[in-house]
């Protein structure tokens, strides 16, 4: 069943309350001090109220995707909502297309404000995530701040979003609404974790999330961020040749015979042109599977069977180490 459009009354609140969080982020981001500190707007902890599993409670939002409970049942729960995604309010890290990273701040910061003009229904299982928060659904927000363009669908595996989801995030992308704007990259890089922060040995990766239906793809990688660093995916060019070619010699590839097998033919060259365009192996291939099918074709990028292979800057973020978001001993990048 497809979800009926929001009524011209609930629309007119969208838009006075996108207007009141445009100020509100406005004077937040250009009152904020050479040496980093909060404007008044900024340090006053902005309380909320949202109804939690039929529970009134006082909250603060930290930023438009995440909040804390200040009293009730889960005073003190850090509670991470489901199924989309603000970009970072710490500092301005994002860039993309026609944006400058400060402009994309300031829409940040309209989410979080967004966040705050509302009185929410929300639930929870009492699921966590890895980081120990409690995951939250908030139903219409999430839709408010997808439709808005303040936000992207974001799942954490290979999942697209719910159909509702994709078609607000979709109307949004049509529209030129919020981060869409000034440009629609394939994925927008959501995290960034430097080599030796992987103390547990799995390896260590970067997120990106898709534009198109919010499903995530693990950018894993060895390097080691300098503070303030600024990190790119590269988006290569694609020879269609090229990939016809590399997939018409993978199928006599014993390297990779059990890993392709059940691909048709159309599937194993939308998996030869995902990885020419992006250097990573899309969802039709098993997840166990992807590194090693990965690692094949790389010998075939490095050789130039895929052509080109000068990249060019997609998406970016500038990383900032956890311990240095916030606080007078900030990165120097966003002060």
């Amino acid at each position: 069943m497809r979800a009926a459009p929001p009524g011209e009354e609930h629309m007119a609140n969208i838009e006075t309350r996108m207007k009141t969080a445009l100020r509100a982020a406005l004077v937040g981001t250009i009152g904020l001090s050479a040496a980093g500190t909060p404007s008044p707007v900024e340090a006053a902890e902005a309380r909320t109220k949202v109804i939690l599993n039929g529970e009134l409670a006082p909250v603060t939002f930290n930023d438009g995707d995440s909040f804390r409970v200040l009293a009730g049942s889960y005073k003190g729960a850090k509670a991470r909502l489901a199924g989309y995604n603000t970009l970072e309010s710490f500092g301005a890290v994002h860039q993309w297309g026609g944006w400058t990273a400060k402009e994309l701040y300031v829409i940040a910061k309209m989410a979080t404000y967004y966040a705050r003009l509302g009185v929410w229904e929300c639930t929870s299982d009492g699921e966590v995530d890895t980081y120990g928060r409690m995951l939250v659904e908030c139903p219409q927000l999430r839709e408010d701040l997808l439709r808005l363009g303040m936000a992207h669908i974001l799942n954490i595996d290979d999942e697209p979003g719910a159909p509702s989801l994709l078609k607000a995030q979709h109307e949004a992308q049509a529209n030129r609404r919020g981060i869409w704007a000034h440009g629609i990259p394939a994925f927008i890089v959501t995290s960034l974790h430097s080599a030796e922060e992987d103390v547990k040995g799995h390896g260590t990766y970067n997120r990106l999330v898709s534009s198109d239906d919010g499903h995530s793809v693990k950018w894993k990688h060895t390097s080691r961020y300098t503070e303030c660093s600024k990190v790119c995916q590269q988006v290569y060019a694609v020879h269609d040749d090229k990939v016809d070619a590399v997939a018409k010699t993978l199928r006599d590839d014993v390297n990779v015979a059990a890993i392709i097998q059940h691909l048709s033919d159309p599937d194993l060259r939308s998996v030869v042109h995902d990885f020419a365009m992006y250097r990573h192996i899309n969802r039709k291939v098993d997840k166990d599977q992807r590194e090693a099918l990965k690692a094949r074709l790389m010998t075939y990028a490095t050789d130039g069977s895929l052509g080109e292979q000068t990249g060019a800057a997609a998406s970016c973020m500038t990383h900032v180490p956890f311990e240095r978001r916030f606080g007078t001993g900030r990165a120097v990048c966003l002060k």
